[in-house]
Formats: structure tokens, sequence, C-alpha cells
């Protein structure tokens, strides 16, 4: 994503850049894309500095951030636990359990990081710069005021412009991180409802805290506007509740198996009709799969009256006895019908 912000600052200066410029530059375009990335670097500087002093775990933001491996901050989570008035040995564990539980599901589930990361590669593709922006921000800019240009920097001052592609990347981004969450938080309480008797306080602070904006949502926004919608989590951690009423863990779990498999954006909106839906739609696979199967055996090359009638009629070798028709009924050589 930072690659893409940096080209396609790059981009945007060569674009505005006069003709007899450009000519002028030659050889020296990677020197734009290089002050494109140095542009950017300072607003990604920002956004990182602001995201370690938030998280409390590796995978705090929804992907893991530590190649898999659990970790937590501490001095983060002192932070966390500022205020709450409940034991610290408490706030701990239901933290790391809270992050035993998404390591194990990005374990368990081995397509699930590629599959988070693809869907922010694909919004970052169609990432464009509104130089209007920019060049307003120079005009208003004082150099001489480091403050001013870091405050105008942390609030996304290169921010694009989505497209359509990019919305449907950021739906599909949004609903994945929250049934992820809402997994880890239901996973997480059905761990410690009994363990620790502030389990329900410590969920209730998690999901607020993710309500008014967690590190992701303020990493992505300061970065290039994705604002994900914590929300959901609450939905998410609905659906997974009531899947493993219908199903059991096993079959709730079994959700994972492949990402066609995932509840979308519809299924958050109604958790309870998610179930209908899927057996709706599982019909009509069994539908279009038994079609194929007929095609593929040469079903549809006999035409249906065709098959009714070699059914419904009995042919001739049915009333033929040692090879010859039946002459019972027959008439002889000069003989009338039989009545």
């Amino acid at each position: 994503m930072a690659n893409s912000i940096a080209n396609a600052l790059s981009a945007a200066m060569t674009e505005q850049m006069p003709e007899e410029m450009k000519s002028m530059m030659g050889g020296a375009s990677s020197m734009l894309q290089n002050m494109g990335g140095a542009i950017f670097g300072m607003q990604l500087g920002q956004a990182i500095g602001a995201l370690s002093a938030e998280v409390v775990s590796s995978t705090d933001i929804g992907v893991p951030l530590a190649d898999l491996e659990m970790a937590l901050l501490p001095s983060n989570v002192a932070k966390f636990g500022e205020g709450l008035s409940l034991p610290e040995n408490d706030i701990r564990l239901f933290l790391a359990v809270r992050e035993a539980a998404h390591a194990r599901l990005f374990v368990q589930v081995p397509w699930l990081r590629g599959h988070l990361l693809g869907a922010i590669e694909a919004y970052a593709r169609g990432i464009h710069i509104d130089t209007s922006k920019i060049e307003e921000l120079a005009r208003e800019l004082d150099p001489s005021n480091p403050e001013g240009i870091q405050e105008a920097l942390s609030q996304g001052v290169f921010m694009p412009q989505r497209t359509p592609a990019q919305e449907q990347a950021l739906e599909k981004l949004e609903t994945a991180l929250a049934l992820v969450e809402g997994w880890v938080d239901e996973l997480s309480w059905a761990a410690t409802e009994k363990m620790l008797p502030s389990a329900a306080a410590l969920r209730e602070t998690v999901r607020r805290r993710r309500a008014t904006g967690g590190p992701a949502e303020h990493a992505f926004s300061s970065l290039v506007g994705l604002e994900l919608r914590p929300r959901r989590l609450r939905e998410a951690a609905a659906l997974w509740a009531s899947l493993k009423d219908e199903r059991g863990v096993d079959g709730r779990d079994a959700i994972w198996q492949h990402p066609d498999l995932l509840p979308t954006a519809e299924d958050l909106e109604d958790p309870k009709g998610f179930s209908e839906r899927r057996k709706l739609a599982e019909a009509s696979d069994s539908e279009v799969d038994d079609a194929l199967q007929k095609l593929l055996s040469g079903g549809f090359d006999v035409p249906e009256e065709a098959e009714t009638a070699g059914d419904d009629t009995a042919g001739p070798d049915e009333t033929e006895e040692d090879g010859e028709p039946g002459t019972d009924d027959a008439p002889g050589e000069g003989e009338a019908p039989k009545p």
C-alpha cells in the first residue's frame, strides 16, 4: 500500500510538471518516485508511531504483524487497564486469551492472512492522488512551523478518492476483519466467562474500544482512507454464536474451510438468516451439479419425449417368444381378424 501511494504521488507530480520540464528531466524520473516515497514516508511514520502506542498485541489490528507469533506489549497493556479498576492479572490473561485465539485462527486457516492482505492490495492498486489537495496544502503551510506540517500530514493530506473497485475491496476487507474479530470475541468469551469474574467487563471494554476507533481504524484511515466499521464486531459475534448453537463448535469452525463459505456483509446484517440463505444456495449448487453430471454423461443428447416413451411403452421384444411374434391373436392367412 505504501508503494502504491508513493507511485501515485510520483505520477501526480509528473502529470503536473510542464512539458518543457519533462523533456529536461529525462532519466531522472526515478528521483520523482523517490521524492514521492519520501513525502508519503512522513505520513507513514506518523501512522506507525501512533499504532505502536496503541496496540496491545501483535494481532490487535486484525492482521498478524509478528509472523504468526503471539506477543503482548506490557506498556500498552498497562495503558489499556488504566481506569478499569480491575486486577492487572485478569487484564493480562484476558488479552493473552484473545491473542491466542487470533494465533489459533490464523494458524488453522492458512489462507486467511493472504485473504486479508489480498483485499488490502486490491484496494491499494486503485490508489490515485488528488493534486489539488496537495496544492492547497502547499499554499497554506508555513515551512517555519514543523508542528503545522506534522499535523497536516497526520490528517491524511494525501488520502486518495475511492473508486468503485476500491469500495468493493474495502467491503471485502471490512467483512473479513469483522468475522475475525467476532470469532475471537466469541471464543475468548467462551474460554474466560467461567474463569474470570471480570471477563464480561473486559469483553465490553474491548468492544467499546473498537467502536470508538481502535488501532486499525486510526492507522488505515490516516494512511489511505481505509475506515473500518467496528460496529460489525457485535454482529459478527452474534453470527458465530448463532452458528455454534445450530451446528456446534465443529460446524461453526467449518465455515473457515474456504473463503467461498464465509458469511457476507448481508449475513452480518441478518445473522439468524444466514443458515437459511446458505441452505438455499447449497440447494441451487446441487441443481447445477446434477445438470452438469447429466451433461457429462450425455443425458442431454436423448430427447425427454423419447426417454418417456421408452419407459411407458413395451418394446417388440417383450411380446416375443422364441424370437417370433405372438401368434395367438394374430390372424392367419386369409382369415379375418378376431374380434
